[in-house]
């Protein structure tokens, strides 16, 4: 995975202003692809931009990705900017902690809309040029959530293996269309949502939040918690042109915690 690998190449990738996406980006973006960050907050895009370090190969659309409008717009604005979009990095998410039981019909209906439905968006939103061009690739962020079941995260979890279906469908719809569609699985990864997750415990346990952290950290074989590069070079490997027989897979990177389910 060399400098100009992806050369030529058009990427986007939503939530792409911090965390797994910002890695990602950076990743796609040493490799020579120019970029589109897609998210919600226009400002955060712009700082990511620049954080990036390359303003003339960065573009920025905001949107919303549950609301498939906005979505149609933003891609619309993107191919403005840098063409057909040859790869496609759905990592934008959001999770809510609750018991199932007590989980509200609107905290169910945003956990789909942003985990699911908003991947749905933007496939459909991509797919059309990638098979006139007869190339393509499709990587969706899901999560071992998608693989296992977790407890207090019920909505989440129903969302990414939604996630997972829908990638081994649209992969063998399109396996000999040039265009591949893959997942990867993070387990608990150093990022917002792992944070929120600590937060949550040491509010309602009394668990300080380095012991919070630990145990979460307890669920990977390796005893820590995944990093956002770790995950960023595992979709970047997807992205290759060398990764085409790679086709409808869903990847754990979490150190061994599935493994055996």
């Amino acid at each position: 995975m060399n400098a100009n690998t992806l050369e030529g190449r058009h990427a986007l990738v939503t939530g792409g202003s911090r965390g797994i996406g910002f890695a990602v980006a950076r990743r796609l973006l040493e490799m020579g692809a120019r970029l589109t960050l897609l998210g919600r907050d226009e400002a955060a895009l712009r700082e990511a931009r620049d954080r990036l370090g390359s303003p003339e190969r960065v573009g920025c659309a905001a949107a919303d990705i549950g609301r498939r409008a906005q979505v149609d717009d933003a891609f619309a604005r993107a191919r403005l900017w840098g063409g057909g979009v040859d790869i496609l990095v759905n990592n934008a998410g959001q999770a809510v902690s609750e018991r199932f039981d007590r989980i509200s019909e609107d905290a169910w209906n945003r956990m789909i809309a942003v985990n699911l439905s908003g991947t749905f968006h933007c496939m459909q939103a991509a797919l059309p040029g990638m098979l006139e061009a007869g190339w393509g690739r499709i990587v969706n962020v899901a999560s071992t959530a998608g693989l296992i079941g977790y407890p207090y995260v019920s909505a989440y979890c129903a969302a990414k293996h939604g996630v997972i279906g829908l990638t081994r469908a649209v992969a063998l719809e399109h396996a000999r269309r040039g265009v591949t569609v893959n997942a990867v699985c993070p387990g608990y990864t150093e990022t917002d949502i792992v944070q929120d997750a600590v937060d949550n415990i040491t509010r309602k346990t009394g668990m300080t939040p380095e012991q919070a952290r630990a145990k979460l950290a307890e669920r990977n074989p390796q005893g820590r918690l995944v990093l956002p590069d770790e995950v960023a070079d595992a979709v970047a490997w997807l992205c290759l042109p060398g990764s085409a027989a790679l086709n409808g897979q869903a990847i754990p990177v979490d150190g061994g915690e599935v493994t055996g389910h």
